[in-house]
């Protein structure tokens, strides 16, 4: 084996041995090192969207929570709306009082006429009622996802909530 002397610059000697791979760098087009150059960018953008994937997951997510949420909140309203309705004629008869329950689906269709939403819309409701003295009501609330969008025009969420009129007892005379 020998030893034989080569200069990568002028100022800076290095020792080579015969057949030894170059690494000041001349070799490595001959090499093949080419193949390795942007490696790293394919993993970047890579993670890239990996990264974009999990904040549209976590912002559709948080919108599906928060319109289900809203969906609840409006038939819960609804749902007292509705059963703020009492029938009044058996009210000053003195008889039992219950909810005016013919009426439960147009109070219904009135409070959700008037709830304003600004990126869902109420596309369906649904009044059922439970006498003497409860109604329920159930609320589709249709929206449209930030980046699901993409694979899904729009969805749905759905609340349900009952309420009931407590009139207390009569006053003993």
């Amino acid at each position: 084996m020998s030893i034989r002397r080569r200069h990568a610059r002028d100022d800076a000697p290095t020792l080579h041995r015969e057949g030894a791979p170059d690494t000041t760098g001349s070799d490595r087009a001959a090499r093949g090192d080419r193949a390795d150059r942007g490696s790293g960018a394919i993993i970047a953008v890579f993670f890239a969207v990996v990264v974009l994937g999990l904040a549209a997951f976590i912002v559709d997510g948080g919108m599906a929570i928060a319109q289900r949420e809203r969906a609840m909140d409006i038939a819960e309203q609804a749902a007292r709306y509705a059963a703020q309705d009492l029938d009044e004629e058996t009210l000053r008869a003195g008889g039992t009082v219950g909810i005016n329950f013919d009426n439960c689906p147009a109070r219904v269709a009135e409070f959700v006429g008037e709830v304003s939403l600004s990126s869902a819309s109420v596309t369906g409701h649904d009044c059922t009622a439970y006498p003497p003295d409860e109604v329920g009501v159930e609320i589709v609330v249709t929206y449209r996802p930030v980046f699901a969008g993409v694979l899904f025009n729009t969805l749905t969420a759905r609340g349900s909530a009952t309420a009931r009129a407590d009139t207390g007892t009569p006053p003993t005379p």
